[in-house]
């Protein structure tokens, strides 16, 4: 029998309250299906947080969702990214283009737009990184095949008018949004706290359920700023999430703890399965995963989670990776 197609999705807009809406907006990919963008109420526009991923019809699903809303692209009088990956910030370009905004984003942006500038080197060295930590050729050349065009998710690289840092806020018609640094899921990320409506435009640091990934290859220990973000984030005052996937979440220190366990177990079975004998990153990442071989959409996730655990973990001294000439790197117990 044929394989089923997935439905097309649609994008949409959910009022969460007066001022703010939810902008739903379909991805192409099956394991993360949408991204979510926010446009709040400012003057005789709106901040639009987010906006969604470059693709054919990228734009039409992004107007689509603020027509729901009741706006239009020229009501955008700025564009705020909480952090640079493509389903976040991708239509930038085409949404200044139309609306003659501002964009602001934390400067730390290079790993994103520095691949989209150059792809073709980009993908170069993911490949050797791949290659290094062991990942068949099949798999690879599966990998290869899926990311191998010009298709960077990016309409066009724009650089942010203003450095989205601390001490920067966001004006609205629901008060002002104060700017916290989170780096870890991306070495941009940021968050945006409503203190007294206690509301937390999250982004993809704190998802509606625990789903950890870090943009590997980029700072030195992306786990332990993450570890050190969530430490951030439990400071903050905050009734409800705005996660950038799923549902909006009103109990942030349940959530923060369990993105803390997710953390740690995944730290526990990386150093369980190296205290039976060395191990290559993919054979790590391939049983953080309970499989056997990752395809090509797990290749990308999960190796870059398997080595951030492994740099965080020699940074401890609990493991130590073994380098030898034209040899497999492999990771062995401290």
């Amino acid at each position: 029998m044929p394989e089923r197609r997935r439905r097309r999705e649609r994008a949409r807009a959910d009022r969460i309250l007066a001022g703010l809406w939810r902008l739903r907006l379909p991805l192409p990919w099956p394991a993360v299906p949408h991204v979510n963008a926010f446009a709040i109420a400012a003057g005789d526009g709106v901040v639009l947080v987010d906006c969604g991923l470059h693709q054919p019809g990228g734009l039409a699903q992004l107007e689509r969702a603020l027509n729901q809303a009741g706006l239009r692209l020229e009501h955008v009088r700025l564009l705020v990214c909480t952090h640079a990956h493509i389903d976040h910030y991708g239509l930038a370009a085409a949404v200044i283009d139309v609306s003659q905004c501002e964009l602001w984003m934390h400067p730390a942006h290079a790993h994103a737009t520095v691949a989209a500038t150059d792809p073709a080197a980009r993908l170069k060295r993911r490949i050797e990184i791949a290659l290094q930590s062991g990942v068949p050729a099949s798999a690879l050349e599966r990998y290869r095949g899926q990311h191998g065009d010009d298709d960077t998710g990016v309409a066009r690289v724009v650089l942010p008018d203003r450095d989205l840092l601390p001490g920067v806020e966001v004006e609205t018609d629901l008060g002002s949004w104060q700017v916290y640094e989170t780096p870890g899921h991306a070495p941009s990320h940021v968050v945006l706290h409503q203190p007294d409506r206690r509301l937390l435009l999250s982004g993809d640091h704190l998802l509606g359920r625990v789903s950890l990934f870090f943009d590997y290859d980029h700072t030195p220990d992306p786990v332990g700023e993450f570890m050190g973000s969530l430490d951030t984030v439990s400071d903050l005052d905050v009734d409800l999430i705005l996660a950038g996937h799923g549902r909006p979440v009103r109990d942030a220190p349940g959530l923060i703890a369990a993105n803390r366990r997710e953390v740690k177990c995944g730290l526990r079975r990386v150093r369980s399965a190296l205290a039976e004998g060395p191990r290559t990153a993919y054979e790590i990442a391939a049983g953080l995963l309970g499989v056997e071989e990752l395809n090509e959409m797990q290749v990308g996730w999960g190796l870059s989670v398997a080595l951030s655990y492994l740099d965080h973990l020699e940074l401890r001294g609990d493991v130590r990776r073994i380098t030898a000439e034209g040899a497999l790197d492999r990771w062995v117990s401290a």
